[in-house]
């Protein structure tokens, strides 16, 4: 299902999937919202493109991590960023 999936992005957007799966303030709905795919649809994704080692550090990650779920979330948080993230030098 990945595969099919992926097969529809083009490597830019799948470069900027896996970008935003790893960023720790941007919530899956926001990826959803971008790319029209589920949680569900993002894990299998990030299983497939990932190495093992690197798949399975991005789970321990993202589990139960509040800013990845906007129920969990705090409302204080308003960016899908760190407010450094973007700035350059």
């Amino acid at each position: 299902m990945a595969t099919q999936v992926s097969q529809f992005l083009s490597e830019t957007d799948l470069s900027r999937l896996i970008e935003m799966a790893w960023e720790d303030r941007t919530p899956f709905d926001a990826i959803e919202k971008n790319f029209g795919l589920s949680e569900s649809q993002v894990i299998t994704i990030m299983r497939t493109e990932l190495k093992r080692s690197s798949f399975n550090l991005w789970r321990k990650r993202v589990t139960g991590r509040a800013t990845k779920h906007l129920a969990l979330r705090s409302k204080l948080v308003t960016r899908a960023y760190c407010s450094m993230q973007y700035k350059h030098k």
